[in-house]
């Protein structure tokens, strides 16, 4: 098994952040409800990448920002109908899901 590190983000509706998420290539590997219900805590995965979205109270803090390192920000822009912008590091957006958390999307400068 390779370590790494899963960010969690509290999310109101799983079900439409999980669609929300899709926008960006995200795809749903599973769902967990400890009874039907009760808050869902679901796992997204864009190759590599994976994020946990938890209706769970407590479980992260809102306004969390993370930064997503992709090969072509540009479509990502286009999706979301936002313009990139350079910085000497990469080139950027900044999107917010329906729940307030943040996400930087950048592709590095070569």
């Amino acid at each position: 098994m390779d370590e790494e590190v899963i960010p969690i983000l509290h999310v109101e509706d799983a079900a439409a952040a999980v669609a929300w998420y899709g926008r960006l290539g995200f795809t749903q590997q599973w769902e967990h409800r400890f009874e039907p219900g009760l808050p869902a805590f679901v796992e997204v995965a864009r190759g590599r990448v994976r994020l946990f979205l938890s209706e769970h109270k407590g479980d992260a803090r809102p306004d969390t920002l993370i930064y997503l390192r992709v090969r072509e920000v540009d479509a990502i822009a286009g999706e979301f109908g936002v313009r990139a912008k350079d910085a000497p590091w990469a080139r950027e957006i900044e999107l917010r899901d329906p729940d307030g958390n943040r996400l930087r999307v950048g592709t590095p400068a070569e």
